[in-house]
């Protein structure tokens, strides 16, 4: 991130400028926003990891017998299952996955847009005298 410091001539035009309640208010939901932007992202990276363990386990399964027994993890304790059910069980845990992921990115869509609107209104405001770049 680069800093850079106002010159002479920004800084006595940014001088004049009163921060109202509804700025103030506007700049609290920008952070609250720019927090849960984070946090979803990372919920976001994690369930596309999870999806890839998934995705990779899958294709080593492919190769073991189908008459052979395979552990399968539900939720404590291991339980050895047919290869055949166990993949089925496979691609309905990375469906849910899929389900997950789109309802994190439309989340984060959303955020993004209130993020851009505020992003707008307290630069028209503020001009260059507030950072609001993430």
């Amino acid at each position: 991130m680069q800093r850079r410091m106002l010159s002479k001539e920004d800084e006595a035009a940014t001088e004049d400028i009163e921060v109202r309640r509804e700025d103030q208010e506007k700049i609290n939901k920008f952070s609250t926003l720019h927090q849960k932007e984070t946090g979803i992202e990372e919920e976001l990276k994690g369930k596309q990891k999870e999806k890839e363990d998934l995705e990779e386990i899958s294709t080593e399964l492919e190769l073991v017998d189908e008459d052979e027994k395979v552990p399968y993890k539900i939720g404590d304790c291991f339980v050895s299952l047919p290869q055949s059910e166990v993949l089925e069980l496979l691609t309905a845990s990375t469906e849910d996955i899929d389900q997950d992921v789109t309802k994190l990115e439309e989340k984060l869509g959303a955020v993004r847009e209130q993020m851009s609107e505020l992003k707008v209104a307290l630069y028209a405001r503020f001009g260059r005298s507030i950072n609001l770049e993430t």
